[in-house]
């Protein structure tokens, strides 16, 4: 989440927020256009961080609400969709994804050291979306535009038509915060404070074709 309403961005390749909040456009693999957001749910995995069948439930709300915290409560990512929520995978828009980082046995424990550049794979119905991050993001609790930026279906610039396949990765920064000495939390507990990877959708494939 983003401190004070202000994205930050580091970006490796093209297609990031920036401190503006603009986005630099480029072109993706055929990403699906699609309205209809599929209802089962997918698995990601994150290679250079060990991260692997992590099962993404999708459900209609918006990200760390109370039904979305609760599926996180069991140990798996949440995907909200809808009016305040995100895009499936492979669709045009902001594939949104949250999980916890240090309970429910932490399956986000390692994101923060997700580097640009690095793969994230997502398999449903037997297809396997692979996208590449291209930023970091810090979203706040307590601004509604970070919170705005995060949602939004260009990452980083609401209100913005998306052209491309995105995904934002997101968990708690409970241990920064405490740190900073900022123990401020929102009645379910979540910190101010969210670490989110943003990443750019580079190719599709059959879910047992090789990497390459």
């Amino acid at each position: 989440m983003s401190s004070a309403g202000a994205g930050a961005a580091t970006a490796a390749g093209a297609s990031l927020p920036t401190a503006s909040g603009a986005v630099a456009a480029t072109p993706t693999p055929s990403p699906s256009v699609s309205a209809a957001v599929p209802k089962q749910a997918s698995v990601l995995g994150i290679p250079s961080v060990g991260i692997s069948g992590l099962r993404v439930v999708p459900y209609e709300g918006t990200t760390d609400d109370a039904p979305g915290t609760r599926i996180q409560d069991r140990g798996v990512a949440a995907s909200p969709y809808g009016e305040r929520g995100g895009v499936g995978p492979g669709q045009v828009g902001n594939f949104l994804v949250t999980a916890h980082r240090l309970s429910a046995g932490g399956p986000l424990r390692d994101l923060p050291s997700v580097k640009p550049g690095a793969e994230v794979h997502v398999t449903l119905d037997g297809v396997t979306y692979t996208y590449e991050i291209t930023a970091t993001r810090s979203t706040s609790f307590r601004s509604e535009r970070s919170l705005a930026e995060q949602r939004a279906a260009v990452p980083g610039a609401p209100g913005r038509a998306p052209t491309q396949a995105m995904i934002t990765i997101s968990t708690c920064a409970t241990p920064e915060d405490d740190a900073a000495g900022n123990f401020w939390r929102d009645p379910l507990g979540n910190p101010e404070h969210r670490i989110d990877k943003v990443g750019v959708l580079r190719r599709t494939a059959p879910a047992d074709a090789p990497a390459g």
